[in-house]
C-alpha cells in the first residue's frame, strides 16, 4: 500500500520520529543508514564522547607535527600553550558543527545537502568522505603499518627477510602482510560502526594513560629533569621568522586542518548524541584534557628522549624502538597502533562510508560503504603515495583547504540562515519530484560562490610566494572567509528579490 506522503513536521530536539514518518521518508528511496535516527538509537552520553576523540590525539602523526612546532623558534612551554589554545578551538568548532545532528539525529551527509542543496551537496561529500577520507584511511593504514612492522620484527626477526627479493608494486612481502593485517583491522572496526568504537575507545583509552605517562616519567629522569626539557632550544635555526603571536596562529591552524574532517562531518557521530548538552560536554572535556595531556607528555617524550639519545630525533617511533626493556616497547607501538585505528575509524572510514552511502542510496548502505572505501584505499597502493611525499601532502593539504571553505558556509547556514530550524520533510525530499519551492532542492549557488572563493583565498600563498603568511593559516582564512562572504550573498540576494 501506497504510504500518505503527509507532510512530516519540522522535528524538535527530544521528539522521535513516528514508525509512519520514517516510512514515508524510505518510500522516497532514503536507506536505513540515512534516515534520522529515533531517540531509542540516540544512547551515546557524554561519557561516550569524552571516550570518542581521547584515542585520536596520541598518534604518531600528531607527534610528528609537534617535533615540527619545535622548529618555529617558539619555546617548549609556549608550545603546549598553543596546543591547548587550539584543542579549545576544535572543541568549539566540534560543538557548535555538531549541534545539527545532536538536535535532528541526522548525519554529515543530509546536513550537507541542507547546505549546498541535494545535487550541489554530491561535490563536496565526495571530497570530504569520497577523496580525502579515503585517501588518508590508505595512507594512514600504511604509516601504522610500518610501526607494526617494527613490533613483529622484534617478536620474531627471520620475518622482515620472508620472501626474499619478493615485490608488490614497490612493497616488500613483510611490508605488505604487516599493511594487510592493520587494513583488515581497521575494515572490522569501521563495520562494527559506533558501538564497536565506543567498545574500542573504551579499552584504549586507560591504556593511554599508562602507556604515556609512563613515558613522560621515563623522558623526565633520562632527559635531566623537567627544567632541561622544558628550557631546551633546537640546534637548527628556524626556517621562518614570525612574531610569536603568528606563530601560535600556525599552529592553532595546522592543529584545526588535521581535525577539518573530523570537524566537517562530525555529525556523523552526533547524531547518536542523547542531547545536544552531552555532546557539548563530551566533545570539549575529551579535546581539551586530551589535548593538554598530549601537549605536557609530546614535548616531554620527545625532547627527553633526543637529549638522552644525543640525537634530536623527532619521530616517537624512532624513539620507542631505542628502547632495552622490549615488553615496554612493544606494548607503547601496540598502544600507538590503537591510538591510529581510533583516529581512522572516527576521521576516515565512517565518513567515507556515509558519504558513499548517500551519493547512491539506494544501492550502498553503511557497511557496503565500509567495504567500498576499504578495497579503494587498498587499490590506490600509498606506499606509492609515499614514494613522492611532497606531491602526497600538498594534495593532502589542497583537501584539507576544502574542508576550511565548507565548514564556514555550514555555521553560516545552519546558525545564521536557518536559525538552527530544518524543514524535515523538504530536507527528505522525493529526488524523483522536481519542486522549485523546496529550499534544499538543486545546487544552493551562494554557498559554491563563497567555498570556491575563499578555496582560492586560503590557497593564493601556495603560487605567490609574498602572500605565503595567508597560506600558513589557510583553514582559518578559508573558515573566516567563507562565512562572511556567503552571509553577504544571501544579503545581498535578499535585497535584490526586495527590489523586484
Amino acid at each position: 500500500m501506497e504510504v500518505d506522503q503527509k507532510n512530516i513536521p519540522l522535528l524538535k530536539e527530544g521528539i522521535s520520529f513516528t514508525e509512519e514518518e520514517l516510512e514515508i521518508i524510505k518510500s522516497r528511496g532514503y536507506n536505513k543508514d540515512l534516515l534520522p535516527k529515533t531517540n531509542d538509537n540516540r544512547q551515546m552520553s557524554a561519557k561516550n564522547y569524552f571516550t570518542l576523540w581521547m584515542g585520536s590525539v596520541h598518534n604518531v602523526p600528531n607527534y610528528a607535527a609537534v617535533g615540527g612546532f619545535l622548529f618555529l623558534g617558539l619555546s617548549p612551554i609556549n608550545i603546549m600553550m598553543s596546543l591547548i589554545i587550539s584543542s579549545a578551538c576544535v572543541a568549539l568548532l566540534m560543538v557548535l558543527n555538531g549541534e545539527f545532528g545532536s538536535k535532528y539525529g541526522i548525519g554529515f551527509s543530509m546536513q550537507l545537502r541542507s547546505v549546498y542543496g541535494n545535487i550541489g551537496a554530491k561535490l563536496p561529500g565526495f571530497l570530504r568522505g569520497g577523496i580525502a577520507a579515503i585517501a588518508w584511511f590508505g595512507l594512514q593504514n600504511y604509516t601504522a603499518s610500518l610501526a607494526l612492522l617494527i613490533l613483529v620484527g622484534k617478536i620474531w626477526p627471520g620475518f622482515l627477510t620472508l620472501g626474499g627479493d619478493f615485490n608488490f608494486f614497490g612493497i616488500s612481502l613483510p611490508g605488505l602482510i604487516t599493511f594487510i593485517i592493520f587494513w583488515a583491522i581497521n575494515v572490522l572496526i569501521g563495520l562494527g560502526g559506533g558501538k564497536t568504537l565506543n567498545k574500542f575507545t573504551a579499552i584504549l583509552n586507560p591504556l593511554i594513560y599508562v602507556v604515556f605517562i609512563g613515558m613522560t616519567v621515563w623522558a623526565v629522569r633520562v632527559g635531566g629533569g623537567l627544567h632541561d626539557i622544558l628550557t631546551f632550544t633546537p640546534t637548527v635555526e628556524p626556517k621562518i621568522s614570525y612574531s610569536p603571536l603568528f606563530l601560535y596562529l600556525m599552529i592553532i591552524n595546522s592543529v584545526l586542518a588535521v581535525w577539518a574532517g573530523p570537524i566537517a562531518s562530525v555529525s556523523d557521530f552526533t547524531q547518536n548524541a542523547k542531547s545536544t548538552k552531552a555532546q557539548r560536554i563530551g566533545q570539549s572535556a575529551s579535546l581539551v584534557v586530551g589535548y593538554t595531556i598530549f601537549a605536557f607528555s609530546s614535548i616531554t617524550i620527545l625532547i627527553g628522549g633526543s637529549l638522552y639519545y644525543g640525537v634530536e630525533e623527532w619521530n616517537v617511533l624512532n624513539i620507542v624502538e631505542k628502547w632495552d626493556n622490549l615488553p615496554a616497547m612493544l606494548l607503547a607501538i601496540v598502544v600507538l597502533l590503537m591510538t591510529t585505528i581510533s583516529t581512522n575509524a572516527t576521521g576516515n572510514i565512517v565518513p567515507a562510508a556515509y558519504q558513499l552511502s548517500a551519493l547512491f542510496p539506494k544501492r550502498v548502505t553503511y557497511k557496503k560503504g565500509v567495504l567500498i572505501a576499504a578495497i579503494i584505499s587498498f587499490m590506490i597502493m600509498p606506499w606509492k603515495l609515499m614514494e613522492n611525499s611532497e606531491s602526497i601532502f600538498f594534495f593532502l593539504n589542497m583537501i584539507g583547504a576544502v574542508l576550511g571553505p565548507i565548514i564556514g558556509v555550514m555555521l553560516a547556514q545552519y546558525f545564521v540562515i536557518q536559525r538552527k530550524n530544518i524543514l524535515i520533510d523538504e530536507l527528505f525530499m522525493d529526488t524523483e519530484k522536481k519542486n522549485k519551492e523546496n529550499p534544499y532542492q538543486g545546487i544552493n549557488v551562494e554557498a559554491y560562490i563563497a567555498t570556491i572563493v575563499s578555496l582560492i583565498m586560503s590557497m593564493i600563498g601556495q603560487f605567490i610566494p609574498s602572500l605565503s603568511i595567508i597560506s600558513n593559516i589557510s583553514f582559518i582564512t578559508g573558515v573566516g572567509l567563507a562565512f562572511i562572504i556567503y552571509l553577504g550573498l544571501k544579503k545581498l540576494n535578499q535585497f535584490k528579490v526586495k527590489g523586484d
